[in-house]
């Protein structure tokens, strides 16, 4: 499952992430794993929580962020959820369509049951149709 937080830059999107991961870890019996574009909220998150800081891979398209995702997947076996901070920019689709990339992710999620949540600094109405039953919070 693919679900989105989205909203303009400044909203509170990251907030909103770092509770719900936060919340989430007390009842998800696998792991959980916190992509971002720095270490920046390291201290917000619950310990057992995975940081992962994107920008230190020199990934540079949303293909090698895909790529990067199954090699995370591909290592942990007991990977329950993916956070996605700044999703736009850590995937490499700032002003690009996103939805290749969301259905990837769903195929992905099918395939080795691991939930996606992301961070997307959108309005709503900038969505394409297809990801607005997507949407889990928008401000």
């Amino acid at each position: 499952m693919v679900q989105l937080i989205v909203g303009k830059k400044g909203k509170g999107k990251t907030k909103q992430l770092l509770d719900k991961v936060n919340s989430e870890i007390k009842v998800v019996s696998g792991s959980i794993v916190y992509l971002d574009k720095s270490t920046k909220h390291m201290y917000e998150l619950n310990n057992k929580v995975r940081l992962v800081d994107v920008s230190q891979f020199m990934i540079s398209s949303s293909d090698e962020f895909i790529g990067f995702v199954s090699g995370v997947i591909s290592q942990d076996h007991d990977l329950q959820q993916m956070y996605f901070d700044s999703f736009l920019k850590i995937a490499c689709l700032e002003g690009q369509d996103i939805e290749p990339i969301i259905t990837k992710l769903e195929k992905l999620s099918a395939s080795f049951e691991v939930d996606f949540i992301l961070s997307i600094s959108l309005d709503e109405e900038e969505l394409p149709a297809s990801l607005k039953d997507k949407i889990m919070v928008s401000l």
